[in-house]
């Protein structure tokens, strides 16, 4: 739930499009979340589109996490099983800490929508350089139901009892 009377924490979101195939033009998860991230009141940092590629990921999401103006890296595409689908394996081994909560919830919901599909997504949540990215798929669907879902609340320190921005000045502890 969302106290209103509490006043709203704007935080920097950097976007990163993971695919072989898209442009920004045919990126509908990427524009979809730029306009949601920016009516909800928050920064747009960057926005990206790169290759599906093990060690661009890596670098990107270094980079990304190591500028101030970043608080959160909200990813889409590569978390499937194929072998092209290296999203995840990537940022997990820059990771400091995995949310697992998030993929969880993530499917539960899914599970809701498209019944066991959902299985072969590997969506997660981590923490790298202490700020949190979050690795969401590449289906339009999928990644209007992880904002307008979970992380339209968790990105706004006036959801209660608890959010991820609540959070941030204490993750460097």
């Amino acid at each position: 739930m969302i106290n209103e009377e509490l006043e709203f924490k704007k935080i920097g979101i950097s976007l990163i499009t993971i695919s072989d195939s898209r442009n920004e033009k045919t990126d509908k998860s990427g524009n979809f979340l730029k306009k949601a991230i920016e009516k909800k009141g928050h920064t747009l940092t960057s926005y990206d589109i790169i290759s599906d590629d093990k060690n661009l990921i890596q670098d990107t999401f270094n980079n990304l996490s190591s500028k101030l103006e970043n608080d959160v890296i909200i990813s889409s595409g590569g978390t499937g099983l194929t072998g092209r689908d290296n999203t995840i394996d990537a940022v997990k081994e820059i990771s400091e800490t995995e949310i697992p909560g998030f993929g969880e919830l993530f499917r539960y919901l899914s599970f809701k929508k498209i019944g066991t599909s959902t299985i072969q997504s590997r969506s997660s949540a981590f923490l790298i350089n202490k700020k949190y990215a979050f690795c969401l798929p590449g289906s339009n669907s999928a990644v209007q139901d992880a904002w307008n879902k979970i992380l339209f609340f968790q990105l706004d320190i006036r959801h209660k009892p608890c959010n991820f921005v609540e959070l941030i000045p204490r993750l460097n502890e």
